[in-house]
């Protein structure tokens, strides 16, 4: 039997509630205790209405599956998913698209440990590498967080950089969207940032 997702619709759902419903699934994700769930054709298709509880700018990195590691079920989450969950023009509009019509409560920025878009991002600041063709626009969208996170000499440059990604996407995520800041200023969204860790599945809240 599955469990059932968001019929209620997000606009009935706080931002509180609804980053609460991510953090205990993460739990029974943790510990193991979570349900089977229907992921069929089927049960997608009953799925009628797309009222997502939360939109998360995500890597790409097959590893990281949002709808697992939040044990949410389909039409819970709305992904928006590249190497380094960076902020693009695609991204925000995406992410404005998800507040000013779907009424989404949470937006979140979501990295991971062990990032490779990351780690290639400090191999060009340290090694002066070259990546080939259009990764170039990968590079500048991380690059400015692998030099923030350098400036305070960390212990681990690839943790600190990674964090430093997260908590730049939120900050752009919570500024530069006229949609976004309304939706702020009202307490009907909530922009926060998250790290998951690839080697005990906890996902830890950034401040």
């Amino acid at each position: 039997m599955s469990q059932s997702s968001n019929q209620a619709g997000a606009a009935t759902i706080t931002p509180n509630d609804a980053l609460g419903m991510l953090m205990d699934g993460n739990c029974r994700y943790v510990d193991e205790s979570i349900g089977p769930r229907n992921y069929s054709a089927r049960e997608t298709a009953n799925t009628a209405e797309h009222a997502p509880v939360a939109a998360i700018l995500a890597c790409g990195d097959a590893r990281v599956g949002a709808e697992l590691i939040f044990d949410r079920g389909p039409g819970d989450l709305f992904m928006v998913r590249l190497a380094g969950n960076f902020l693009s023009d695609y991204g925000l509009a995406s992410m404005e698209y998800c507040v000013k019509f779907l009424n989404v409560p949470l937006l979140m920025v979501l990295g991971h440990t062990h990032c490779g878009a990351v780690t290639a991002a400090i191999r060009v600041v340290e090694q002066k590498e070259d990546l080939p063709g259009r990764m170039f626009v990968l590079i500048d969208a991380i690059e400015p967080s692998v030099l923030n996170a350098r400036a305070s000499n960390p212990a681990d440059l690839l943790v600190a950089a990674t964090e430093e990604n997260v908590r730049r996407q939120v900050r752009r995520l919570r500024t530069i969207s006229p949609i976004i800041n309304e939706a702020q200023a009202t307490g009907r969204v909530m922009v926060v940032g998250a790290i998951y860790d690839m080697d005990t599945g906890m996902v830890n809240l950034l401040q």
